[in-house]
């Protein structure tokens, strides 16, 4: 015989001990109780027909009920369950929203590195030929390095870049003097002498500015979706305290032991309830929403004047700029560097006679500013900053709007206009206790829940710790400066990876934005050329001839 027969009979027979003769009684039937405990996939073996005594309760009123203690258990469980569901519901969007930008930020990103790299290599090939194919090298360690800096290499992109810079002089110091023979050594002292003499021009400080700080922009900028990611992953699923969980039975299952399965909570009821659960991740609050600030401040970088779109699209062009820059001022260049480095000594002859491939007038295609490339994202990066500060404005206040947002839900709760016909713990009638403040050390008072204010949850203090660090790392990439290679020494010069700002103050704009070569008068064309001619061997002279072909074609 099931246990809860025993406990029908006995309170059953002397209730009609004390009746009058003739008084009929009639047992609330369990049968509503039963239909939804089995809707819910339960065995019905453990719930009673009618109602029995109560004191073998441990969380509901222990009065007549159609819970036994298998049943409060099983219910118990089942609470905590749609608890963690309901949190990890919620919470989809601002979860989806962060893993679905980072991919589509991050893949537009590393196409954006790969179109720009095929873009140079398939121009200078086209322009210079087999004189860029001798030294590809020196442009593809450019990209490894770009790319290694994106995807968390320990980088620093101002040396990276100065390095570049002083190797491609020492490579066309040797091609626009080929009648010369030089030694490692004699190369090092060349490429000392970049930044005095600026032979590119002052492409390389320009180029040296947007890089840094659209490189460092963007990697902060997809770092921080990768933060946001993973603690919002991580925060969403809860792991309730067996204090939170003997409320939400109280709140979601003590209505079935009282006969009243289709009564919902009273929506303040619900309220304190999930206020005192999730009281620690509403502290996480004040951080998140400072990350979330953060993070549009660097969406905004990144679509104006740290727009790394517009850095990488035309950057064939600039450094073909530089090298003409370079080629135009070769014999200064070279005077100062045999003034300052000594006279080097005659190649053999072979080498000196040698000629330039005769071929330099492959057309290529200017860049164009208005056109936007569409990448396998299928986007463009002002149109996904876009988008993205459209999803991050609506996740502020995500954490502690938590229990207002499970319960508003009209399956949840019984709403506003049913505060008389509500559960509120006890019975069905209004829930009077005030609504408690957001936060672990509101809770204090808490009448549904039993927090411990003293002991914060240690994991979502960890996950405070990193939305700090993160929100600390895009302060700096706004301002231009990458905070694993910032000079503690020297903060105000703006040393370091990527200050990207000049006398201490980042301008809101691009200094750089010419995206073509600026024209050369024709004249002063014809002059520069004609001088170049009696100086210099046959290679230099055909490489004056790439000049004049690179100028004609990028104005």
């Amino acid at each position: 015989m099931p246990s809860w027969i025993g406990a029908v009979i006995l309170p059953l027979s002397g209730l009609l001990l004390s009746l009058p003769a003739g008084a009929e009684v009639k047992a609330r039937s369990c049968g509503e109780v039963r239909q939804a405990y089995g809707a819910k996939g339960f065995s019905l073996a453990d719930i009673p027909y009618q109602e029995i005594a109560g004191e073998h309760l441990r969380i509901c009123p222990q009065e007549y009920t159609c819970c036994t203690t298998e049943m409060e258990d099983k219910l118990s469980q089942q609470s905590k369950l749609e608890f963690e569901n309901l949190v990890e519901e919620t919470s989809h969007f601002v979860r989806t929203t962060f893993v679905s930008r980072h991919k589509k930020f991050d893949e537009f990103f590393r196409e954006l590195l790969e179109n720009a790299e095929k873009s140079l290599n398939d121009m200078f090939v086209r322009t210079y030929g087999m004189l860029y194919m001798q030294n590809s090298e020196v442009f593809q360690d450019l990209f490894t390095e770009l790319k290694r800096y994106y995807t968390g290499g320990n980088v620093n992109l101002e040396e990276m870049l100065n390095d570049f810079w002083a190797r491609l002089l020492e490579r066309m110091f040797q091609l626009i003097n080929p009648q010369y023979h030089f030694s490692e050594d004699y190369l090092e002292c060349v490429s000392k002498y970049t930044d005095q003499l600026k032979p590119f021009g002052d492409v390389p400080r320009k180029l040296k500015i947007q890089v840094t700080r659209a490189f460092i922009a963007a990697r902060t900028f997809v770092q921080g979706l990768t933060v946001g990611r993973e603690v919002a992953n991580r925060v969403s699923k809860v792991s309730p305290t067996p204090g939170c969980i003997r409320a939400l039975m109280k709140m979601l299952y003590c209505p079935y032991c009282r006969g009243l399965p289709t009564v919902r909570p009273c929506k303040n009821y619900c309220l304190n309830v999930m206020k005192g659960c999730l009281a620690n991740q509403a502290d996480l609050d004040t951080e998140w929403n400072l990350f979330i600030d953060a993070m549009l401040l660097v969406a905004e970088r990144l679509e104006g004047p740290f727009n790394i779109e517009s850095v990488m699209d035309p950057i064939d062009v600039k450094i073909s700029e530089a090298i003409m820059n370079m080629q135009e001022n070769s014999m200064q260049v070279s005077a100062k560097v045999f003034q300052g480095c000594g006279q080097p000594k005659p190649a053999p002859a072979l080498r000196s006679a040698r000629s330039a491939p005769e071929n330099f007038n492959t057309r290529f295609r200017p860049y164009n500013p208005e056109e936007r490339p569409t990448t396998a994202a299928g986007t463009s990066l002002d149109r996904l900053v876009t988008d993205i500060k459209e999803k991050l404005k609506l996740s502020k206040k995500v954490w502690s709007a938590l229990p207002y947002t499970i319960c508003k839900d009209e399956s949840m709760t019984a709403g506003a206009a049913n505060e008389e016909e509500c559960w509120n713990g006890h019975s069905k009638a209004r829930y009077l206790p005030e609504i408690m403040n957001d936060g672990l050390t509101n809770q204090i008072n808490n009448p549904e829940v039993d927090v411990d204010i003293t002991r914060p949850d240690t994991f979502i203090r960890q996950q405070i710790m990193a939305l700090r660090v993160m929100t600390n790392k895009l302060k700096n990439a706004y301002n231009g400066n990458d905070v694993n290679f910032q000079d503690t020494s020297d903060e105000s010069s703006g040393s370091g990876s990527g200050s990207g700002c000049m006398d201490d103050v980042c301008p809101t704009e691009f200094e750089f934005v010419t995206t073509e070569a600026p024209a050369v008068d024709p004249d002063r064309r014809e002059v520069d050329s004609s001088a170049a001619q009696p100086s210099h061997s046959l290679l230099s002279g055909s490489l004056v001839c790439i000049v004049l072909a690179l100028q004609r074609l990028c104005r």
